[in-house]
Order: C-alpha cells, then structure tokens, then sequence
C-alpha cells in the first residue's frame, strides 16, 4: 500500500512537473490598443491550446520595445513581430525566425502608407514635405517596420530630410492611434500600413472612406512568427506543425485569421526573411553617412566602406 501511495505521488509530480514545462507565453506587439490585439488574437491561442496540448499565455506590451524584451528575459517563448521589430528579436533576445504570415489572398507582403483627412487641404506627398512646419505629423513605434523605418527610408532619408525638423510636432503611437488621430484631426498627417487599413475598411467602411491615402510603399515582407532558439524541440515542433496547418480548409480558423488582419495562414520561414529589411537599415544609415558635412572625409569614407561591406554580406 504505502509503495502505491509512493508511486501515485511520483506520477502526480511528474505530471505536474510535465505541465509546467509545456506552458509557453506569446507576445504581440502593439499595433493597436492591448484589449483591440485580445480580441484579435485570444482565439487563435486557445485553438493552439487545444491543437497543441500546450497552455499558451499571451502577453500584450504598450509597445514594440516591451516584447522584444520579454522575449529577451524569457518572459515570453515566442512571438508576432514586424520584420524590423523581429530582426531586434534576433540579435538580442536570442530569437529565430521560424514562420511567416500569409494573407487571405495568397500574397506574403503588405505596404506602409501615408494617411491624412479626405477632407485636408494636403493631396500629395510633395504636399506634405512643403507644408511641413505647418503638419502635426503621426508616426510609428520606433521598432515597427511600416510605421517607422519604411516611411524614414523612402520618405525622408531618399529626400534629405529630418521628420523632427521639418514638421510642427512629430508623435510615435501605434498603427491604430495614428488612424484614430488623423479621423479626430489630432495630427493632419500620419504613417500607418495597409493591413491596418483594410481591416477598417472591413469593420468600419463609414470611417475608412474618410481616409485618404498620399503615399504607398514598395511591398514589405508579411510579418514573422519568431520563438527563443532554447525552446525544447518538441514543444517547437508542435507549436510549427500547428502553425503551418492552421486554417487550411477549417472555415471556423479562417474565420479566427480572417478577425486578426485578413490572413489566410502561415507559411514555414527562416531569419532569410529580414534581409530586405536589414539592407533597407543598412541603407537608411548610409544616406545618413553621405549627407553628414561635418564628419572628416577619412572617417566617413571607412564608416561608408563597413555599411557597403555589410550590405554585400547580405546579398551572398
């Protein structure tokens, strides 16, 4: 009797123990407000809990910054990201890229985009860069990629301009409070990405038809799913075998996608997928570099020399 006991406590303890060891907590970041993201998302988790066996915690930080850094103190196992917000993931919070968002019609990319009032006097993006003193201007999370790094590229290092000195005030909020703030004429200019504007045109076409877009960006790549590289392999393998399958013929989980941003499904993917954007880092930072007139020749032509070294690595 008392070896049965003893032995019932040990199972107990190893399946408790086992428990524990299968919970996982996954981040998102903050496009839009946190109980926005909740609704969006909290579905598509307890369809992996069940699909899974896992207990999956979710975690909804006021930024991109507060996700990259739970994923770097273990705080959270995996994580939706942008793809500049995940290259940060990569080289600091020991992440790896490991799937990637497909949307609804078969397409793996989306756009950034500049957004003002239908009803406001600015009708082009030469509108906006030379009325700027007079445009409170909106722009992203430092760490997302359409809110922030696309629009600085092509916007404003292709243009030799510095956002902070051009225009009356310039604010970062998310995708979501940008939208908000130009339709309440809180600012008459902002960034925000075409996912966030086709999900308002499905939910609130009356809000959506006050929007006008000035600019449109050449196409970024579809968001990442990036997990911890510790993560035990076989918790690994069933968070990817749920991944790539979710939503292939089930029309309630096509449903759950199509809440979130439209998307489809996901695909297998890899730390190849940032390169676009590394290189469009890289080559933000180069403009900066031959735009700089009071940096020494010598010191300028090594630090230009480095980045063009950097950029040519990425490319082999």
């Amino acid at each position: 009797m008392i070896k049965k006991i003893v032995l019932t406590g040990l199972l107990a303890a190893a399946s408790l123990s086992s428990a524990f060891a299968q919970e996982i907590s996954f981040g998102i970041i903050a496009t839009d407000s946190a109980s926005t993201q909740r609704e969006r998302w909290e579905p598509f988790f307890r369809d992996m809990e069940k699909k899974t066996g896992l207990s999956v915690k979710s975690f909804y930080a006021p930024d991109y910054a507060g996700v990259i850094e739970a994923m770097r103190f273990n705080k959270i196992q995996v994580a939706w990201y942008g793809n500049k917000a995940a290259i940060e993931a990569v080289d600091r919070a020991n992440g790896e890229v490991f799937a990637q968002v497909v949307y609804a019609d078969g397409s793996i990319g989306y756009n950034s985009l500049l957004i003002t009032h239908k009803d406001s006097a600015y009708k082009t993006l030469d509108d906006v860069l030379k009325n700027g003193k007079a445009i409170n201007f909106g722009i992203g999370d430092p760490n997302s990629t359409s809110g922030f790094l696309v629009p600085s590229y092509y916007l404003f290092a292709q243009n030799h301009i510095d956002p902070r000195n051009t225009f009356k005030t310039v604010r970062n909020a998310s995708h979501g409070a940008n939208i908000q703030a130009v339709l309440a004429r809180q600012v008459e200019v902002a960034t925000n990405n075409t996912e966030e504007i086709t999900k308002l045109e499905a939910t609130k076409p009356e809000l959506a038809s006050q929007i006008r877009v000035l600019w449109k960006s050449p196409l970024i790549p579809s968001d990442p799913f990036v997990w911890r590289k510790d993560l035990d392999l076989a918790v690994r393998a069933k968070i990817k075998q749920f991944v790539v399958n979710y939503a292939k013929t089930d029309e309630a989980e096509k449903a759950i996608l199509k809440n979130i941003y439209n998307y489809g499904g996901f695909r297998e993917s890899s730390n190849a997928q940032l390169i676009p954007i590394r290189t469009l880092e890289l080559a933000k930072e180069r403009m900066k570099l031959e735009g700089d007139e009071h940096m020494e020749a010598a010191a300028k032509s090594k630090a230009l020399a480095e980045i063009d070294a950097k950029i040519a690595a990425l490319k082999s």
